[in-house]
């Protein structure tokens, strides 16, 4: 009964992406003569102003995630992996279908803003506050946060300014602040591609651990590596449309083909 509940539980999804498409609006348009008024009167009649560029960065996406699963998101430059993640956090509007989560997705991106004025001390406890950690919870699992970045390895830089640190060393406490707790959907873009082999060891351990807890975990990286040993289901993204979604396995092996390494 217990396996049975076990198979249950992993098939209870945590994200629906139903025909999603996302499209920015570039303006492009060169600065014209005249008042505001006037500019706005000639939007108003025409509907959406010349020079306006609309860039269709994700392409009737369709997939579903479920609770303990690890997926990557592979493919070139600009085929949409970090602007998916973005629409599943709710930042971003669909301009056509629909995103549906259960829970509260957390989105993790190496350009996350920090704090720079503030020690990276201070850092710990407003990130662990901002993901709804009581400061009882922060104060438990402080050291642990610290001790997991690594940052303090070679001098008390917790201490210092974030001004201070270099960006793996940025991108690292980050990574650490948000795996200190628990996610029904947790979007990792492209931290794990910062630090040393022994972090990175460190963060594939921890989100597995994450899975194993019911959540869901969904990395962009352009390692494959990483994708491997942390993920057990792929997405393959090409010009802002699903290419293919399946094990890892054989998502990788066709787009290694495709990519040529």
């Amino acid at each position: 009964m217990a396996d049975l509940d076990k198979t249950t539980d992993a098939r209870i999804p945590t994200v629906i992406a139903d025909e999603l498409h996302i499209v920015y609006r570039v303006n492009g348009a060169k600065t014209g003569k005249g008042s505001a008024t006037s500019a706005l009167s000639r939007i108003l009649k025409r509907g959406e102003e010349r020079g306006v560029r609309k860039v269709h960065a994700v392409r009737g996406v369709s997939f579903t995630s479920y609770r303990g699963e690890a997926i990557g998101l592979i493919g070139s430059n600009g085929s949409g992996k970090s602007t998916l993640l973005r629409a599943i956090a709710g930042l971003l509007p669909a301009e056509k279908g629909k995103v549906y989560t259960d829970g509260q997705p957390s989105l993790l991106g190496v350009n996350a803003a920090l704090m720079n004025d503030l020690t990276g001390e201070r850092n710990v406890i407003l990130g662990g506050l901002a993901m709804g950690m009581s400061r009882e919870e922060i104060k438990e699992r402080y050291q642990s946060i610290v001790d997991f970045s690594g940052i303090n390895e070679k001098g008390d830089f917790i201490t210092l300014p974030m001004r201070t640190y270099s960006s793996g060393m940025a991108a690292r406490l980050r990574f650490s602040i948000a795996a200190a707790k628990d996610h029904d959907v947790l979007m990792i873009d492209e931290a794990l591609a910062t630090g040393d082999r022994s972090f990175q060891k460190r963060s594939e351990a921890r989100i597995r651990e994450l899975r194993k807890e019911a959540g869901t975990v969904f990395l962009v990286s352009h390692n494959n590596k990483s994708i491997r040993d942390t993920c057990d289901r792929v997405l393959w993204l090409e010009r802002g449309e699903l290419r293919m979604d399946g094990p890892t396995a054989e998502v990788l092996k066709e787009y290694e083909k495709f990519t040529g390494k």
